[in-house]
């Protein structure tokens, strides 16, 4: 990028991460309690709640990750798409309003490890500990994967060190977050959420447009592929798609059930009639934004050639968002302003969700943890000063993790939502919709779910390789089975929950 574009894109960077930090200074005056901190008052109304939502689920890897794979192997690779709108719908329709009621009526907890303890009445604290432990090894993970996009945005656009860039984005985060808590997240959110479905609406339309839709396929056949096998659903990198892939892409959308970034907004959102709101708006975002996602993966194949991205001496297929906007605003129509506002949706979805990652740690080592463990006569002040402290630790693990510039934005991702999925979704539906779960079943499943996920995806434990290698299958979809067959298993042979938890579990379904 020539220096005079490269300032200006700059300039449009600066002053939208100058707005992101603004924003946690007012929101920091609102923050009293652990409860304004961590649930912004359960006060959030519904577009916010929608829009925070599904910006803080994306991350990069909906501008990065999912148009990357797409361009490198063909829309074969939008089933994982299919399979996250579906469970989006799903976690919409069937969770939010009932988790939101349940966690009010559960001694009105704040945090997913807390609805589990309350919901329970597990009074040894095993639930609350075990499911902090996993929210705190997979969101490190999580957050690795969202600081990795940073650093390689802003080594692609500006040719700044990937190492260096990693912490300057790392450190705006940081910043807003320590100060600002659960309110200047889900602001920062709607504000991020909004600048990401312009882009993804806006880049390919453009792009589409001024290369002439006509030529689209002569296009493609000049990069090397067949166009009619890269835009066919039923095939993958030129062959036919196996059916271990798309069943691991659609599993996909079990993880919404588990993830806890996610289900903090539903507990959040204000009123039933916030919900309904919230729950239409946030449909309607998602459908849009994996749909384009997945065009700028076909359009920007054509749209960059003859350049092709993920060979030697290129960039990265992950980068292909980031080079059409280059091309778009810079070399075609020469209006780099607007192609820095629009490379900081990218930065947008990375924020969106790392903060949450972050507020979402700090919550579980703070409020769960150290609170709800090791000092459970902790003050308010006490608990908030910790959760910022940690919202610092584990931001620079999280940057010690993302610090291979190689590392793949999609695998950290893939690891982290399987992990979630696995550990929290089975507990989650089993909790709202199933009165006979007890404390030992739902132990067994967080327990189960997590080990099986790290055993498929790290333990070479099949001839030297691992599980995931081998049968090619998402570790998600193993441990989720696992998770819920052992759920159900161990609360049949154990004994049934007490009066008092079926009566709040009946007050809350009305079953």
């Amino acid at each position: 990028m020539a220096g005079t574009s490269s300032g200006i894109v700059l300039v449009a960077f600066f002053a939208y991460l100058i707005m992101m930090v603004i924003i946690g200074a007012m929101c920091m005056k609102q923050n009293n309690n652990t409860e304004d901190y961590f649930l912004g008052g359960r006060n959030l109304n519904g577009f916010v709640a929608a829009l925070s939502a599904q910006a803080s689920d994306m991350s990069g890897w909906l501008l990065m990750g999912l148009p990357g794979s797409i361009y490198m192997m063909g829309t074969g690779q939008a089933w994982i798409g299919i399979g996250l709108f579906i469970g989006t719908v799903l976690n919409w329709l069937i969770v939010a309003g009932r988790l939101r009621k349940y966690t009010i009526k559960a001694n009105n907890s704040l945090t997913l490890p807390e609805y589990f303890q309350n919901r329970f009445k597990d009074d040894k604290q095993a639930l609350l500990g075990a499911s902090s432990i996993v929210i705190v090894i997979f969101f490190l993970v999580y957050t690795a994967s969202a600081l990795a996009s940073g650093g390689k945005l802003f080594n692609s656009i500006f040719g700044i060190d990937y190492h260096t860039a990693l912490i300057i984005g790392a450190l705006v985060i940081l910043v807003y977050t320590f100060m600002g808590g659960f309110l200047a997240v889900c602001t920062t959110d709607f504000i991020q959420g909004t600048l990401m479905l312009i882009a993804l609406l806006a880049i390919p339309i453009m792009a589409y447009m001024l290369m002439g839709g006509e030529n689209l396929n002569s296009i493609l056949s000049s990069t090397g592929v067949d166009p009619v096998s890269f835009t066919n659903l039923m095939q993958e990198n030129g062959a036919p798609i196996k059916a271990v892939s798309i069943i691991s892409s659609l599993a996909w959308g079990l993880g919404y059930f588990g993830m806890p970034h996610i289900l903090v907004r539903f507990m959040a959102i204000k009123d039933e009639k916030e919900l309904t709101k919230s729950k239409v708006v946030g449909i309607t975002w998602v459908l849009l934004s994996l749909l384009f996602a997945c065009i700028i993966g076909v359009v920007g194949r054509a749209y960059l050639a003859p350049e092709l991205l993920g060979v030697e001496g290129a960039a990265s297929s992950e980068s292909v968002f980031i080079e059409m906007i280059k091309k778009l605003f810079i070399e075609d129509y020469r209006l780099p302003f607007i192609a820095g506002i629009f490379l900081c949706a990218i930065l947008a979805a990375i924020m969106s969700t790392a903060d949450s990652q972050l507020l979402v740690t700090s919550s579980a080592v703070a409020e769960d943890l150290y609170k709800g463990i090791f000092k459970k006569d902790a003050d308010e002040l006490s608990v908030l000063k910790l959760s910022r402290i940690t919202v610092v630790i584990v931001a620079f693990l999280a940057i010690a993790i993302a610090w291979n510039p190689d590392s793949s934005i999609m695998a950290l991702v893939s690891d982290a939502w399987a992990g979630f999925g696995s550990a929290f979704g089975p507990l989650v539906l089993m909790s709202l919709f199933w009165k006979r779960t007890n404390l030992q079943g739902a132990l067994a499943g967080i327990i189960s779910g997590a080990a099986v996920v790290i055993l498929w995806d790290y333990i070479p434990i099949a001839a030297g390789a691992t599980l995931s290698a081998v049968t090619g299958l998402y570790s998600l979809v193993p441990g989720f089975i696992i998770s819920l067959i052992l759920i159900i298993v161990v609360s049949r042979k154990t004994p049934e929950p007490s009066e008092e938890i079926i009566k709040e579990f009946e007050e809350v379904t009305g079953k």
